[in-house]
């Protein structure tokens, strides 16, 4: 299957082609909560982390906490459900039985060829994950630079669902390595986005201080596709390059220079796409750069909660019904752990549940959500094996029950 868009000014590549493919290959309480005993043998643990900050995917992390917590608790039955927020690997996440993987080469953040896989899920409702085609573990440390990177390539992702006869698509927000607004993803998928002299504004946020003028051009028809946004991002856009410029090579002019930018972008976008509704105020219009921004303009997306969907897209509450106890985790326990993310959406599962809900993280920070036990894996910071950390300090918390 081929998908074939045009633009004004389009990167060195294209959708080339579309196929399906083979899938990828010293503890502390955190609470004065009575901590359940769990002295019996034969429970039903339940293991779902997200991942460790960019050091261990979410399956990775739950099979090394599982392999250290069978080494002091063997008879226990343990079922593995990683979790994501909408970020990388949310394919790995939600794929199940059934489910087609597909991939297609499409315009990487820096403009060349990669090949991104995605679901398709009973012909009909496609998963894609953004970070696939614009992600920040694209581009080497020394090349990061949000004026020059580019969502094109998830716009060309969504172009190829549609060809592939989805109706219903949901796309992963988290992880992007741009902060283009959107606007390139809409270049990708058809739609014609110009400067003040008529001709194509250039990929990547250089250039977007300049834009004047956009219409759907030779995007195709997608009335009736229903597209969903999953993100744990509550940022609106005049704050978005403010708070993940930086993260993705922005210096503090750069940042300065990107926020005018997705303004003079969003008053253009809501005008010229929106019928003037004022989507940029809305939460999550930031994620990715703006992304989000870009998609509910030209595409009339909606948000959806990432982790809560996820959860749901991945069973966690069906594993639920027959569990004794819950172990999640991440890179970094804080104040940022809490609603939206993996760790608050599992506590609120554990609650709703009457379960005992564990952590293994790899520090912990200030302010985090409470857990009737953590145990943290790397308190210093990562080291050379990752992994090993991880499932020692899922022994430890295991060996205290």
């Amino acid at each position: 299957m081929s998908v074939l868009t045009r633009s004004p000014r389009p990167p060195r590549t294209g959708v080339r082609r579309t196929r399906q493919c083979r899938a990828p290959s010293g503890g502390r309480p955190a609470s004065s909560i009575a901590r359940p005993s769990l002295e019996a043998s034969g429970l039903k643990v339940i293991i779902a982390p997200d991942g460790f900050g960019g050091t261990l995917s979410a399956g990775d992390a739950a099979a090394a906490i599982a392999a250290g917590w069978r080494r002091e608790r063997p008879d226990d039955a343990i079922v593995e459900i990683p979790l994501s927020d909408g970020g990388e690997g949310l394919l790995d996440v939600v794929v199940r039985d059934g489910d087609r993987w597909m991939a297609s080469e499409v315009a990487g953040p820096l403009g060349r060829p990669v090949e991104a896989a995605w679901l398709l899920r009973d012909g009909h409702t496609a998963i894609i994950e953004s970070a696939r085609a614009c992600g920040l573990a694209l581009v080497p440390e020394e090349r990061r630079n949000p004026l020059r990177t580019t969502t094109y390539g998830v716009g060309q992702l969504l172009g190829a669902a549609h060809a592939a006869g989805a109706t219903r698509i949901l796309v992963g927000l988290g992880g992007s390595a741009t902060v283009d607004g959107g606007a390139g993803a809409l270049t990708g998928l058809g739609f014609r986005i110009t400067v003040e002299d008529g001709s194509g504004l250039k990929v990547g946020a250089e250039d977007l201080h300049r834009v004047a003028a956009a219409d759907r051009g030779w995007c195709p028809d997608l009335d009736g596709i229903d597209v969903r946004l999953l993100s744990d991002v509550t940022t609106t856009l005049d704050r978005s390059a403010q708070v993940f410029g930086p993260q993705k090579g922005a210096t503090p002019e750069m940042v300065d220079e990107l926020a005018h930018a997705l303004m003079r972008w969003a008053d253009v976008a809501e005008r010229d796409l929106a019928d003037g509704t004022r989507h940029r105020d809305t939460p999550g219009a930031g994620a990715a750069g703006g992304l989000g921004f870009a998609l509910t303009c030209g595409l009339g997306a909606q948000y959806e909660p990432g982790a809560e969907r996820i959860a749901t897209l991945a069973g966690f509450d069906a594993a639920l019904v027959d569990a004794d106890v819950v172990i999640t985790g991440e890179g970094r326990l804080d104040e940022t752990s809490g609603a939206g993310k993996v760790i608050g959406t599992v506590r609120e599962h554990c609650r709703t549940a009457g379960l005992p809900l564990l952590g293994v993280v790899g520090q912990l920070g200030e302010g985090g959500p409470t857990l009737d036990d953590i145990e943290e894996a790397a308190p210093d910071g990562p080291g050379a094996e990752p992994v090993h950390e991880v499932s020692a300090a899922a022994q430890r918390l295991a060996g205290r029950r």
